[in-house]
């Protein structure tokens, strides 16, 4: 579901893309204060109540943004799928996509459509800084003995050890014909883990990621709702990380990946929690309640992939008969 557009849709060589979930404050602290000249602006609403779809859709009516106002909670991945192909629609060659929570200067955003437009195979990023000016992305890496994720400044501890480069979904830029030959975010993922999944992707494709010289500034965790004090993330943060690792193994790893990660889960799983601080896993159940939940249904992926892999080669067996 859509609502109401601008009386012109104009054509741009680019389109920002914002998905939004019970996030219109921060649209409107964020998003609105960027100089965006003549670019099209698309803004999901994630279906989180009707106050919340109808204060975003005011907000785009008076700001001239395309607003695509979506049923249900299709997830970021989702989001970004449907605020993408509005935006291609509209006649974007590469879309940006952005957090709410996220902000970016005009130079940087020019920078960034630029390289991007450039190199049809590219998915370009700006380093992003904190709200503090501390580094928050310059590149990341997967490890792929394990499953850990760190930033680029871990490679030199880690030298010699078999890693992936990915790059974050809090801001990229990619050409309209990139996203639509990988078929944008796989949704299965929900939440988390699909900017990795992406990253593969463009890769498996013979495409690069690459920073670019450009600079955003992300208040991480300002689209969640933390746990009282501290450095807490949400119970969600915990639960589809945990679970979208092993969805990770079973799309892109072979059978000992699946196994090895699956091996490392209980120990990965708990420094996923460990990015919240020690203090919350004494004074809450969610994290711990979120690991759980995690583990458990991470692991019934790869049984259930399993089951169905099993199935595929007797009906293929038997066919040969």
């Amino acid at each position: 579901m859509t609502g109401p557009e601008p009386a012109e849709a104009p054509s741009s060589p680019f389109a920002v893309v914002v998905v939004s979930f019970g996030s219109s404050g921060l649209l409107h602290r964020n998003l609105a204060s960027l100089e965006l000249g003549a670019a099209t602006v698309v803004v999901v609403d994630c279906f989180s109540g009707l106050d919340e779809r109808e204060r975003v859709r005011s907000l785009a009516a008076a700001r001239g943004w395309h607003a695509v106002l979506l049923d249900e909670n299709a997830g970021f991945g989702g989001g970004m799928n449907a605020g993408a192909a509005r935006a291609i629609e509209l006649g974007a060659r590469v879309v940006v996509a952005l957090n709410p929570d996220a902000s970016i200067d005009a130079a940087s955003l020019d920078a960034l459509v630029g390289a991007a437009a450039a190199d049809p195979l590219l998915l370009a990023s700006p380093r992003i800084v904190g709200a503090d000016g501390s580094p928050w992305f310059e590149g990341a890496d997967l490890y792929l003995d394990d499953g850990e994720t760190r930033g680029a400044r871990a490679r030199p501890r880690f030298a010699g050890a078999e890693r992936r480069a990915w790059a974050t979904g809090a801001c990229f830029a990619i050409s309209a014909a990139l996203w639509e030959r990988l078929g944008g975010f796989d949704e299965s993922f929900f939440l988390y883990w699909e900017d990795i999944d992406l990253s593969h992707r463009v890769l498996e494709l013979g495409g690069t990621l690459a920073l670019v010289d450009a600079t955003a500034v992300h208040d991480a965790g300002g689209t969640q709702a933390r746990a009282a004090g501290g450095r807490a993330k949400s119970e969600l943060y915990y639960y589809w990380n945990i679970r979208n690792r092993l969805l990770y193994a079973v799309k892109h790893l072979d059978d000992e990946g699946v196994r090895r990660w699956q091996r490392s889960a209980a120990r990965v799983g708990y420094r996923v929690l460990l990015r919240g601080g020690r203090r919350q896993l004494v004074r809450s159940v969610r994290p711990w309640r979120a690991l759980v939940r995690g583990l458990r249904d991470g692991r019934r992926i790869v049984r259930d992939d399993r089951r169905a892999r099993r199935g595929t080669t007797r009906v293929a067996a038997s066919r040969s008969r």
